[in-house]
């Protein structure tokens, strides 16, 4: 079993196709081909079934395909490992972030690294938490911005603090003019939210539930931005971060705080602790503490 063959197993799975396989591998779909066929000769196991469209898993593949991840991953670490010894700050780094949060820190945090660390490279992903942390757990992703929420126990998990959630109305809304604003006065507004699997939706809908309030929900989306909008046109009210008012993204519309006491959600930094910290990923990590601790 080579590592090479590992390689082309697992981009054969993700790609779910031998030709575009071999492009992601820059090789000849016959030289992969040949290599897959060797690896199933050599496990005595159909590792694919070749339907017209397609190529899926089969349990001896989808069984091959944990340990595969795990060793490549592995092997990707010590190299970084070693190279690191003694170096500066530099390479890829792979970083995730929630929608809520990508947007409006992404810009400006990775442009206040890269003026300290000119040679380090990103990688970006934008997803849900579940999804990102399993990106975290299979070696794809070196770290992950995310609000506090259902993350892997697995993970360790950095805070990075306290946000405040603000309320955001249309201009001429009969509550844009107040100071702050209580939950109940938010009896009978219709209310749009993010999509459920998010992570600030989340946490809304658990604010509004313990506040007694079960509004009206006339459009999910998975964009804040795109809600803001709607919020703009008048469709509904939502709950939006602080950052997403700092960071400037608010038109025709207007934010206002929470009477005390004030919801926020925690933002975290994850990391998964079974791999090797690249001196890259450990400098973006102690960059984020101080940008959002500040």
């Amino acid at each position: 079993m080579e590592i090479h063959q590992l390689r082309y197993f697992v981009a054969v799975a993700e790609e779910g196709s031998f030709s575009h396989a071999a492009e992601r591998e820059h090789v000849s779909q016959p030289s992969l081909s040949q290599q897959i066929q060797k690896l199933e000769a050599e496990l005595n196991q159909p590792l694919f079934d070749r339907l017209p469209r397609t190529v899926v898993l089969t349990e001896a593949g989808h069984c091959l395909l944990v340990y595969a991840r795990q060793i490549l991953t592995g092997i990707a670490d010590a190299r970084r490992s070693v190279a690191a010894l003694g170096q500066e700050v530099a390479g890829q780094l792979s970083v995730g972030a929630v929608p809520s949060i990508a947007l409006y820190v992404l810009p400006r945090l990775i442009g206040q690294f890269q003026q300290r660390y000119p040679k380090v490279t990103f990688e970006l992903f934008e997803d849900t938490t579940d999804k990102l942390a399993r990106r975290l757990e299979d070696g794809t992703l070196e770290v992950v911005l995310a609000s506090s929420g259902d993350e892997s126990p697995t993970l360790e998990h950095h805070s990075l603090g306290e946000e405040p959630l603000l309320m955001l109305l249309p201009e001429k809304h009969w509550l844009a003019r107040k100071k702050t604003i209580k939950w109940s006065d938010l009896a009978g507004e219709k209310f749009l939210l993010l999509h459920e699997v998010h992570s600030l939706s989340k946490k809304v809908r658990q604010l509004l539930a313990a506040n007694k309030l079960n509004p009206e929900v006339v459009l999910q989306g998975a964009q804040l931005v795109t809600i803001a909008s709607m919020v703009a046109a008048g469709l509904g009210v939502t709950v939006i971060p602080q950052m997403m008012v700092e960071a400037g993204f608010i038109r025709n519309c207007v934010a206002v705080p929470f009477a005390r006491p004030v919801p926020t959600r925690e933002l975290t930094l994850l990391r998964n602790p079974l791999r090797f910290e690249s001196k890259a990923a450990a400098a973006f990590r102690e960059e984020a503490a101080a940008a959002f601790l500040t």
